[in-house]
C-alpha cells in the first residue's frame, strides 16, 4: 500500500469511528457531508492564514510555522473525506491529479489567455 492509499484508509477508519460511513451515503447525505467538509476546510484555511503574519499594520505577529503545518494536515483530513464522499479512491485522486496537472501545464504553454473549463471535463 502506498502512502496516499494509507492516508485514505486511515481517514476512512477515523470517519467510521466518528460515525460517518462515506461508502453508504444517499445523494442527500453526500450533498450534506460535502458541504460539511467544505465548510470545515474553509475554517482550516482561515486558521492557516492566522498562522502567517498577514496584518501589515500590526507589528506583534509572528509566523507560526508549526501551527501552519498542522493546519495543512487538517485540510488533508477534510479534503480526503470529501473525496471519499464522492466515491474517490487514492488511485482516483492520483489519476485526476495527473490529468489536471497536464491541463494546467498546457494552459501555461498557451498563455492561459481565456477561461475554458472544457479542457478539464475529461477528468
Amino acid at each position: 500500500m502506498d502512502k496516499l492509499e494509507t492516508i485514505f484508509e486511515l481517514q476512512r477508519t477515523l470517519n467510521e469511528r466518528i460515525g460517518v460511513n462515506t461508502a453508504s451515503m444517499t445523494e442527500d447525505e453526500q450533498t450534506q457531508w460535502l458541504l460539511n467538509y467544505t465548510r470545515a476546510m474553509q475554517q482550516e484555511l482561515a486558521e492557516l492564514v492566522d498562522s502567517v503574519p498577514w496584518k501589515w499594520w500590526a507589528k506583534y505577529q509572528e509566523f507560526d510555522r508549526q501551527n501552519a503545518r498542522v493546519e495543512i494536515v487538517d485540510l488533508f483530513h477534510f479534503l480526503i473525506s470529501a473525496a471519499q464522499v464522492l466515491g474517490m479512491t487514492a488511485e482516483d485522486v492520483h489519476q485526476a491529479y495527473l490529468e489536471k496537472n497536464a491541463v494546467n501545464h498546457r494552459r501555461q504553454e498557451d498563455g492561459y489567455a481565456r477561461k475554458d473549463e472544457s479542457d478539464s471535463r475529461h477528468i
